[in-house]
Formats: structure tokens, C-alpha cells, sequence
């Protein structure tokens, strides 16, 4: 039984929202026949860890949702479109885990992320593949995946990498 997780970019360029998502339910598809898919692990923070869990739950994947900061987190979700895609989202989850931070802030994020690597089997990556523009943002948490050994697939331009 395979747990996959997500890190990825909130804003993931319109030309490559279609190669995301093929890329992202390659990864529940890819793992029919042999050992199933039991659990998606997602903050469910706009862009890519929505898009994760609404693939998975539509591939018919549970969905546990990590949730970095107790009190705030959706007022830090971008606009009114991605706190209602959350607060579905949510609902629709087989699973909560809120970290003990009262705030949503970067060492939150990263906590979270970190979360989702050690409980995963597999990561996936929505990633361009640069530093970090925050601590805890998408390169912070490819890197601590890496540096934990937990295998890693990338899905951007170049398609679907495996690291």
C-alpha cells in the first residue's frame, strides 16, 4: 500500500494546467494493478495540492488533509475561489491533521510539508525547480524529501521526472 503526498506551486502557469494534471493522476494510475494507492496527503492550499486531492479523490483515493496553522490557515488561502475549493475539499477528506501552530506562517508551511514527506511513500512534486522563494515553499520541501530518501516525482515542462 503506497501513501502519496504533494508539494507544488500555488500558481502553476495555464499552459501547463493540462500537462499537471495528466502528470498528477499518472501517479494514482500508475500504481493499479500493482500496490494500491491508500491515502493522499495534501495542505490543500490553492493550485497544486487542490488539483492533487481533487485527482485523487476522483481516482478514488482518500485524501487526508494537513493543515499547518489551527486558527488562520484559510485566511491565507488566495481569494475567494481557492477558500471555497478548500472548505470542499475538506469536507470531502477521509482524514485531518492540524499542527500545533496558531499561525500559518513559513515555519508552519514548512512543518506541514516536512509532515507530509515522513507519513508518504512518495512525493509529488509540482515544481519548476528553483530555490525556494519562502522557507517551506516547494524547493525546501523537494530537498528535505531527498535528503530523507523518499523517492520524488517531479511534474512540470519537461513532464513527469522521477529523482
Amino acid at each position: 500500500m503506497v501513501r502519496i503526498g504533494i508539494t507544488g506551486h500555488r500558481d502553476i502557469p495555464g499552459a501547463l494546467l493540462g500537462e499537471v494534471r495528466i502528470g498528477i493522476r499518472a501517479e494514482f494510475r500508475g500504481h493499479a494493478g500493482r500496490t494500491p494507492v491508500v491515502e493522499a496527503l495534501s495542505c490543500l492550499a490553492a493550485g497544486a495540492d487542490q488539483m492533487f486531492a481533487d485527482i485523487a479523490l476522483d481516482c478514488g483515493v482518500p485524501v487526508t488533509a494537513v493543515i499547518p496553522g489551527m486558527r488562520d490557515y484559510e485566511k491565507s488561502l488566495d481569494g475567494a475561489e481557492a477558500l471555497s475549493a478548500y472548505e470542499r475539499l475538506l469536507k470531502e477528506c477521509a482524514g485531518r491533521v492540524e499542527l500545533p501552530f496558531e499561525k500559518s506562517d513559513e515555519e508552519a508551511y514548512l512543518a506541514a510539508g516536512r509532515w507530509i514527506v515522513d507519513h508518504c511513500d512518495r512525493l509529488v512534486a509540482v515544481w519548476d525547480g528553483r530555490p525556494a522563494r519562502g522557507t517551506g515553499g516547494t524547493g525546501d520541501i523537494v530537498e528535505y524529501a531527498r535528503l530523507s530518501g523518499r523517492p520524488v516525482t517531479v511534474v512540470w515542462r519537461a513532464g513527469v521526472l522521477r529523482a
